[in-house]
């Protein structure tokens, strides 16, 4: 039923965008000094028309002075071009538009190409009444006007690219159809992202929308090389020597093409120069080659250089069809060694469409991903060798790779030896483990590497060859149907995707599992939190200014340190700053970092007082990373080898946990409790038939965590439990190991507020913050009988939202008026005295909050 409203409510917001949408796209939004032209549509049915915003910048007192169109690249409108405008305003017209579909004029137009932007521009030149101009494009604006100069010549009196596209095959990898490919996958990426998400026209002012993609990919290159060839006119062409888009090598085969062209290289010059300090010696030359035009010495193609023009006869590019070479080659093959580090199958596949477009030929590039992938390999394993497990904490592989997934590893380095690590290269989702297994492991280093070798060199070829191959034919294919080429890339990915839903479809087994990946996408208890705390960064960000203080926040606990438990707070700390509370708190002692075996002997020491199993967690940490219920010696030992840190030991407390957030303003008599979590720990029950793993998929509830408890019980997923017998598959009461939060309001009483407040009151210094407890039953917790085990500061929720039966919305309000509650509980105590962190200061604990 929620979920059914969530998607109702999702569609009416997307609906009322959508039209927000479709009305501003409908119409020109002119600044200050801009103008309107009303232009017939290019590609539209007939009597349709474009608004197409312009700015027309006549100098004082020259009325004659020469006429300059200058036509900006893409994504940018015409304001990049403004640096380059104040240093020709003096002495120049100056006709400088927004094209259609960017900037400030109408946004949706049936034509983004070049060639109907030239159109635009050719129309809104007939509109001003201007018989001939000097046309200046930069970027993606280099191909407007060549496709003017070649259309209407008449009206063009000179030709200036600055960092100008032209030649297709200079352009990305060189091939129309692989090119028209990629900008049809870019174009299906943004319209989703454009059209599925409810923005009200925000997006459309950010650079990268629809219209980018679009401009290249209704584009056609390919007759820009027949235009410049066929141009007789003056021709200016500035290019940066550091050109990182646009290379170098296009601005030479345009000068080659035209041989009446000065080629200005702009030494240090990237593709942004047009916003840089070179602005003022483009500006400069380009004044006078414009006067040059003006006054007939600017050279034409009839007083072009004979061996200019000689070298200038072939049509083609002479290294059009040619691999790479040179700084081009290396830089390609050195990325595609980087790129491996990444996605190795990805990179091969990228490596062999190079193969097949002819870019690069299959020896270097086999090699050079051989390269990338040996290395990555190595990595892995020297990850392994010189922090064991404790690199399964660290990026990049934390959350990658499971200490279970890398358990397996071992059992099957101890059953199969070297064996493994070949069969690994061809296993989808093992490699990962079984390398770094092999590192923690210790594996003899020249015998495995050795195999790391082999697994190498048979898998690469063969990967890279196969996408040069299949590449090859869907090239031909893509050619031949390059005019619905888009449409093959979307059909393609939704049958690829298809595929792979069909297959995980065919067994009950990926079925459930898919249903759980539905669960957890449609019930916003599992969101990340990314997707959740977006509308809640928003709130804090007015609560700041309303508040006069960015990080007031900070000052909400002074008596715990890390910015009141924004982050990196200690848990140690906090406990004996509780101590005044008696026996509220479950006895603990904080076992610093060291030698193992000193370490066992203070675990031991405590558990010889309060007995087995015992709690061991980090001093530092969140959401139960790294808590171990240890219930003998060899578990106990096993946590400390895993966190080689401080570790808190803690009495074990049966039974049930919940979580009591508690707040409090400055000088008040009493707080409150904000909101109390009831949390049930997930578990099943045997029928004395069925498996583990069947257990765990047949439960509603267990199937939504589906995959993490399949690798948390990995060792015993065949195992079948006995009629009645009870699984318990979470112990720890944190939601992201699957335990169940529900909203425990109505168990609050005055006997429990009376003794939360008195814990609270033993904490000088505390105001805002979640208890972690453990109490028999609920009828004891309403009694105020309960043991504190973790208290958490300000960046603890009240986890109740979280309830199956909450909305998100609901969810929403309560962190709101948590974080609300915060700001004035920070700005009460920064009025006593407190110490707020600065900007700086959380920025540094945010980067590195064990420090």
């Amino acid at each position: 039923m929620k979920s059914r409203r969530f998607w109702a409510i999702y569609g009416l917001v997307l609906l009322a965008s959508t039209l927000v949408r479709h009305q501003l796209a409908g119409t020109a939004h002119p600044g200050p000094g801009q103008q309107v032209a009303t232009l017939a549509a290019i590609g539209g049915t007939a009597g349709d028309h474009v608004e197409m915003v312009y700015r027309d910048l006549r100098p004082p007192g020259k009325p004659d002075a020469p006429v300059l169109v200058l036509v900006h690249g893409s994504p940018v409108a015409s304001v990049a071009l403004d640096r380059l405008m104040h240093a020709l305003a003096a002495d120049f017209r100056l006709i400088v538009p927004d094209l259609p579909g960017m900037g400030r004029s109408e946004w949706r137009v049936p034509d983004y190409s070049v060639a109907a932007h030239a159109r635009y521009v050719e129309e809104l030149l007939e509109q001003l009444r201007v018989p001939k101009a000097q046309v200046v494009g930069y970027s993606m604006g280099g191909g407007v006007v060549i496709e003017m100069a070649g259309r209407t010549p008449e009206l063009v009196a000179s030709l200036t690219l600055i960092s100008g596209l032209g030649v297709q095959e200079r352009e990305l990898f060189g091939d129309y159809t692989l090119n028209h490919a990629i900008h049809g996958a870019q174009l299906a990426g943004l319209w989703a992202l454009d059209n599925l998400t409810p923005h009200f026209g925000l997006l459309d002012w950010f650079p990268l929308n629809v219209s980018f993609a679009r401009n290249f990919y209704d584009t056609d290159q390919r007759p820009l090389r027949g235009l410049l060839a066929g141009w007789n006119g003056p021709t200016l062409i500035v290019h940066g020597l550091e050109d990182g888009l646009v290379p170098l090598s296009a601005a030479r085969e345009h000068a080659r093409l035209v041989p009446q062209s000065e080629l200005l290289l702009m030494p240090g010059g990237g593709h942004g120069m047009i916003f840089g300090a070179e602005v003022n010696a483009i500006a400069a030359r380009l004044g006078e080659f414009v006067r040059e035009v003006e006054s007939g010495r600017a050279a034409t193609r009839a007083t072009a250089p004979a061996d200019r023009i000689t070298a200038s006869l072939p049509v083609a590019d002479p290294q059009a069809n040619a691999p790479w070479t040179g700084e081009r080659r290396v830089v390609m093959l050195v990325l595609l060694v980087v790129a491996t580090l990444v996605s190795e199958d990805l990179t091969c596949i990228a490596a062999g469409l190079l193969v097949a477009t002819g870019k690069l030929t299959f020896g270097p590039a086999a090699v050079a991903c051989f390269t990338g992938i040996f290395v990555g390999d190595l990595l892995l394993v020297l990850a392994g060798r010189w922090l064991g497990h404790g690199v399964l904490k660290r990026w990049p592989l934390r959350g990658r790779v499971s200490p279970e997934a890398v358990a397996r590893a071992e059992q099957w380095f101890s059953q199969r030896g070297a064996w493994v690590i070949l069969a690994s290269r061809f296993m989808p989702g093992t490699r990962l483990p079984t390398y770094v297994a092999a590192g923690i492991l210790r594996m003899p280093w020249t015998k495995f590497t050795l195999w790391f070798a082999l697994a190498c060199a048979l898998w690469t070829p063969l990967l890279v060859g196969v996408a040069a191959v299949v590449g090859d034919v869907a090239l031909g294919w893509l050619q031949a149907w390059a005019h619905i080429s888009v449409w093959l890339v979307v059909i393609g990915l939704v049958v690829w995707m298809g595929a792979k839903i069909g297959v995980q479809a065919a067994t009950w087994r990926g079925r459930r599992l898919l249903l759980g990946r539905w669960r957890r996408l449609t019930r916003w208890e599992f969101w990340p939190r990314w997707a959740v705390y977006p509308p809640v960064v928003v709130y804090c960000v007015w609560l700041a200014l309303r508040h006069r203080g960015a990080t007031l926040f900070t000052a909400v606990n002074p008596g715990i340190g890390a910015g009141g438990g924004l982050v990196g707070e200690s848990k140690s700390e906090i406990l004996r700053s509780l101590a005044g509370a008696g026996e509220a708190i479950a006895e603990w002692t904080l076992v610093p970092g060291g030698e193992v075996e000193v370490r066992w002997a203070q675990v031991r020491t405590f558990v010889e007082t309060h007995g087995w199993p015992v709690v061991l967690k980090p001093d530092v940490g969140e959401r139960g990373s790294g808590v171990v219920i240890a219930r003998d010696e060899s578990a106990a030992r096993a946590a400390l080898v895993g966190e080689p840190g401080g570790l808190i030991a803690q009495r074990y407390v049966p039974g049930v946990e919940y979580g009591i957030f508690y707040v409090r303003m400055p000088g008040t008599e009493h707080g409150e409790i904000f909101a109390v979590t009831d949390k049930r720990m997930v578990a099943l029950t045997g029928d004395g038939r069925s498996s583990v793993e069947t257990l765990i998929l047949a439960d509603d509830r267990a199937v939504c965590m589906g995959r993490f408890f399949l690798e948390q019980f990995s060792a015993r997923l065949d195992e079948v439990p006995a009629a009645g017998a009870r699984v318990t598959l979470t112990e720890l009461g944190t939601h992201c190991r699957g335990a169940v939060f529900l909203d425990g309001g109505a168990l609050i009483t005055p006997a429990l507020f009376k003794e939360v407040e008195r814990v609270s009151r033993a904490f000088d210094g505390f105001y805002f913050g979640r208890y972690d407890v453990r109490t028999e039953s609920a009828e004891a917790l309403q009694r105020g009988e309960f043991n504190v085990i973790e208290l958490n500061g300000l960046t603890s929720e009240a986890t109740s939202i979280y309830d199956p039966k909450h909305s998100v919305w609901y969810g929403w309000r309560v962190l709101c008026r948590q974080w609300r509650l915060a700001f004035e509980i920070g700005a009460a105590n920064r009025a006593r005295g407190a110490r707020v962190w600065t900007t700086a200061e959380v920025l540094a604990l945010l980067k590195n909050p064990t420090s």
